[in-house]
């Protein structure tokens, strides 16, 4: 395994109030770095202190977007350890993004390497309070300078980090989501299953005409026939139907197969809750709603874990589920996931990483 080059920061950052932490804003004194090449592969590891790069205008990711990106968070459990919540998933969906998006793999162990010694350099930036974090940001950029329309020869790996504040620090606020027919995220065969700023991009369109009639996000159905429910701007998607827990399957190529999915679809299994993945009609949703079957719908992701919808409006139809509050459901997932994070119960999926 590849040494890794420290070169320490000689002016570092005054760490900010908690109470004033917002998300993604604020970025600690170092991060990593490494390149590749086809003759070296991937190498000069470093971590050295974060700045600014200069790059020439012609590079290959400012044009043709040849680039991939991963969430996830470091903690201070209750015995002051740092710990990381699931990165050897994080990085194994990072190179399946890679593949999709022409990219050379990274090496996962060394990449969790890297990561746990950047976030042990960086320890006294993970915030104490609940519900804080240190969000870690790895992307891959492409660094070829040419206008031609093919794969880079030459990529960099990052890994920033951030320190962010609590997503629900007043309390829990059921969001409003907006159902667009209009616009499409992904379709069969493209890039939807792959963390790419392009999928992002191409929703913001979308995401702003929902904030213009008092949204917060939109909702996603395939793009071929508008019917089948996909995900939300940020965030996989689940409802709760007759006491059963339903999600879009992945099976389309068309979702981001999220980490907190899967840790909402674990953790509710071992709850003892019914979980299908399976396509799920927009028709359907509204028609259980109807029927007073449809009992909660909450999105998941890094930044929230479970975010509560209140509000779901589809054509000339709005809806209030659980009278616009979290449900028990979602609060039981919320405690549970966010307890092994923090360390107050037991890790029984080997999620939780020490540093």
């Amino acid at each position: 395994m590849e040494e890794i080059k420290v070169i320490k920061t000689q002016n570092p950052k005054e760490k900010p109030r908690e109470e004033e932490l917002a998300f993604g804003n604020i970025f600690t004194d170092h991060m990593f770095v490494m390149d590749y090449n086809p003759e070296k592969g991937w190498h000069d590891a470093r971590i050295i202190p974060y700045g600014s790069s200069e790059y020439e205008p012609s590079l290959m990711v400012f044009h043709y977007g040849q680039a991939i990106f991963e969430g996830m968070k470091a903690y201070k459990n209750t015995k002051g350890e740092a710990v990381i919540f699931r990165p050897r998933d994080g990085f194994l969906r990072l190179n399946r993004s890679a593949e999709r998006l022409c990219i050379p793999k990274i090496d996962v162990d060394f990449a969790i390497s890297a990561l746990k010694e950047l976030v042990d350099i960086e320890r006294d930036w993970i915030p104490k309070s609940k519900g804080t974090a240190l969000y870690i940001r790895p992307f891959v950029i492409s660094t070829d300078s040419s206008l031609g329309v093919r794969e880079s020869n030459t990529y960099r790996f990052f890994i920033i980090l951030s320190p962010v504040g609590a997503y629900y620090a007043e309390g829990f606020k059921p969001v409003k989501i907006y159902v667009t027919e209009k616009h499409s995220r992904a379709a069969k065969g493209g890039t939807g299953a792959a963390k790419t700023p392009g999928n992002y991009a191409a929703s913001l369109y979308a995401g702003k005409v929902a904030k213009e009639k008092g949204y917060t996000q939109v909702l996603w159905l395939d793009a071929c026939k508008h019917k089948y429910v996909e995900e939300v701007g940020t965030m996989n998607i689940f409802f709760k139907i007759d006491g059963k827990l339903v999600t879009p399957t992945l099976e389309t190529g068309t979702i981001l197969p999220g980490i907190t999915r899967d840790s909402v679809i674990k953790m509710a299994k071992r709850l003892g809750y019914e979980v299908e993945e399976r396509l799920i009609s927009i028709d359907e949703v509204f028609k259980s709603y109807d029927e007073g079957k449809l009992e909660e719908v909450f999105g998941t992701g890094t930044a929230a874990v479970i975010s509560p919808v209140g509000t779901l409006a589809w054509r000339d139809r709005e809806i209030l589920i659980n009278d616009g509050k979290m449900g028990e459901t979602s609060k039981e997932l919320y405690e549970n996931i966010t307890a092994i994070q923090y360390g107050t119960k037991e890790d029984p999926f080997g999620w939780i990483e020490k540093v």
